[in-house]
């Protein structure tokens, strides 16, 4: 079965030393050597200040929200994994969704502005695959109402637009490094506050609260990076570069070869250096997009339908009888949702296997 993606793994010496390294200290957590050293090489890759790594990328946009003290109603997409939408609940907020834009698949600001309301304290948008949102607009949005801004940057490892990292823009940032992403460290994340003015408290928000010894200053919660995810990220830190070359050689056959088909078309990218994360293709019509991904399917190819269905209409929604899911007016959500197809692209992808989905899938359009 050839996946969507697969995870990328240094050698198995390499990893070997820096586990041999952690025998020796027998330090397996609590803000260990090979942390900082994760920290500051990532903050050196990307360019950026007040990195914070955590364990997984949904405490950190949990971590994001409790740190900016969000209350209420939280601005968001409904065309993204669940987690963006679940933390929203879990912290017993209040989602209200606002639609995309049709060609770059990121929120909309115009429609965000439209659903603010006197008990909206933030904006939660996502760089859709990686893709940056429309920042400047989202930006003076959230300072002309006095709203904070959270990024869920998952997708984004190392993306840049106008030449500046993404991870500089918003209030507060957050990274996945779950073994899915083009950078891993088996699970983990990081939060990236650009003005530092929450960097003390979400270090001791990730670590129960702690100052010191006897001192528990607020409710925190556990959510430290162990030496083993460290440990990882370092090793593959030394080969993302290459990765993302080679991702990008993929995604550039995939789309010579497919952009003059007129049953398909690709995501409009705005980034000025990009990651080629995802292989997103959305199809005329929905019928199509799921016959071709039966087809594909059949012949040992798992796609998947990312994102489908929207998180507005999870089952559990209902459920809650959350009242504020009404009539959100999302027509190009749903319609992406509906005919969005995301095609493997991962380093060790043979171009043989490629041209045997691009086959494929012109013979069926």
């Amino acid at each position: 079965m050839i996946n969507v993606t697969k995870a990328d793994i240094p050698g198995i010496e390499e990893y070997m030393e820096y586990l041999r390294y952690i025998w020796k200290e027998a330090w397996l957590t609590n803000d260990g050597e090979l942390l900082k050293l994760l920290e500051i090489k990532l903050k050196e890759y990307l360019k950026i200040n007040n990195l914070i790594a955590v364990t997984n990328g949904t405490l950190a946009l949990q971590i994001a929200l409790k740190s900016l003290n969000v209350k209420d109603e939280v601005i968001t997409t409904p065309f993204t994994f669940s987690a963006t939408t679940n933390v929203i609940l879990w912290e017993e907020l209040k989602p209200v969704f606002a639609d995309i834009d049709e060609e770059t698949y990121n929120i909309d600001p115009i429609d965000v502005e439209k659903k603010i309301t006197d008990k909206t304290s933030s904006i939660l948008a996502v760089h859709v695959y990686g893709n940056p949102c429309n920042l400047d607009a989202l930006q003076q949005i959230a300072e002309e109402h006095s709203i904070k801004l959270i990024y869920d940057a998952a997708h984004a490892f190392g993306v840049e637009y106008d030449n500046k990292s993404i991870l500089k823009y918003g209030d507060i940032s957050t990274l996945s490094f779950h073994a899915t992403k083009i950078f891993n460290t088996i699970e983990g994340g990081a939060i990236i506050n650009p003005s530092g003015n929450c960097v003390d408290q979400i270090k001791l928000m990730r670590n129960h609260g702690i100052k010191s010894e006897e001192e528990v200053i607020l409710p925190g919660i556990n959510a430290k990076m162990n030496e083993f995810q460290a440990a990882m990220g370092l090793c593959n830190l030394k080969t993302v570069d290459q990765n993302i070359k080679k991702r990008k050689k993929i995604y550039h056959h995939y789309f010579k070869n497919l952009s003059n088909e007129k049953g398909l078309k690709f995501q409009k990218i705005t980034a000025s250096k990009y990651n080629y994360s995802y292989m997103p293709v959305c199809f005329e019509k929905k019928d199509l997009r799921n016959n071709i991904h039966q087809e594909l399917l059949k012949i040992g190819v798992n796609c998947r339908k990312y994102f489908y269905p929207l998180t507005v209409n999870y089952e559990y929604f209902k459920n809650q009888n959350i009242d504020v899911v009404k009539k959100y007016n999302l027509k190009n959500a749903s319609d992406i949702a509906d005919r969005i197809l995301c095609l493997p692209i991962y380093p060790e992808l043979e171009e043989e296997i490629i041209d045997e989905i691009i086959n494929k899938i012109v013979s069926i359009i």
